[in-house]
């Protein structure tokens, strides 16, 4: 087996794991508070992280006292706030309508690293802006758009929303951080504050009573979430930008919600209408306008 289908293979991999996070989300958000879920997702992944830093850099992650700052904002951001929002989101939203709101975070990303560090913002940026958020609208209004101003948006999609927003403040941060620590450790320790972050919450609302009566299903749901969905999907995905570059790399990541929407679809039973592939299909293409090269 060649080294680069290895690669690919992996890349592949992640992309199913991540997509299969949507569907694990859903099942679990119907049984478990999203403290409890989120805890117990990101208490398994910490421990796996710290795992795979010790495989690759042959020590396990490292923090100096000045990195302390950066590492606790991406765990506030990307793991304890996003994970909130993402199970309570999907306490109430299909797992493939949300992946594709979701998928609009690039875009927003592009935009705010124009605002904030001041990326230059071409035409074909803002294009690819109008579309994505076009499309995010018609998935959210399920087919018009114009119709979220007369009839507003449900919890759910607010959540869905504001998991954009906490993912793409952890991302542009992380820009930052990874300066000062490595990727992978910096995932590990933002795995570990979050769930740090989680622990109090998810005692207050009946951890422990929620863990007796969870069934197969859910626990399934929760090695699924922090072992593939986390840790071996982050992992592949590092060793992928290792061998062929970031670019490359990340131009699977749109995959993602197209590998949601097929296995909500496949297990769930949720149903693909017209308005929810025209409006994914915008938020994909709007995503690969914005950030081509």
């Amino acid at each position: 087996m060649s080294a680069n289908f290895l690669v690919y293979f992996k890349l592949i991999g992640s992309v199913i794991f991540w997509g299969g996070t949507w569907i694990a989300g859903r099942l679990l958000a119907e049984h478990l508070s999203p403290y409890s879920a989120a805890f117990m997702r990101f208490f398994l992944a910490s421990f796996f992280m710290f795992m795979m830093v010790k495989k690759f850099t042959g020590h396990y992650p490292r923090l100096q006292k000045k990195q302390l700052g950066p590492v606790l904002f991406l765990g506030s951001t990307g793991v304890f706030l996003y994970n909130i929002l993402f199970f309570t989101g999907l306490s109430t939203v299909e797992a493939g309508r949300a992946s594709l709101i979701i998928a609009g975070t690039p875009t927003v990303m592009a935009v705010s690293s124009a605002l904030f560090f001041k990326e230059k913002f071409t035409l074909a940026k803002i294009s690819g802006f109008i579309i994505s958020l076009t499309g995010v609208g018609t998935v959210i209004a399920r087919g018009s758009p114009l119709d979220l101003i007369h009839q507003g948006l449900t919890t759910g999609d607010l959540c869905i929303l504001g998991c954009v927003v906490s993912w793409a403040a952890y991302s542009l941060a992380g820009k930052k951080v990874v300066s000062v620590v490595s990727p992978l450790e910096a995932v590990a320790w933002s795995c570990f504050f979050g769930m740090l972050m989680l622990m109090p919450f998810a005692f207050y609302h009946g951890l422990i009573t929620e863990l007796a009566g969870a069934n197969l299903v859910d626990w399934a749901s929760i090695v699924y979430l922090a072992i593939l969905g986390t840790g071996l999907g982050f992992s592949w995905y590092y060793e992928a930008i290792q061998a062929i570059g970031p670019s490359k790399a990340g131009i699977f990541i749109n995959l993602v919600p197209v590998t949601a929407v097929l296995l909500g679809y496949l297990i769930l039973d949720e149903k693909i209408g017209l308005s929810l592939a025209v409006g994914g299909a915008m938020v994909i293409g709007g995503v690969w306008i914005t950030n081509r090269n």
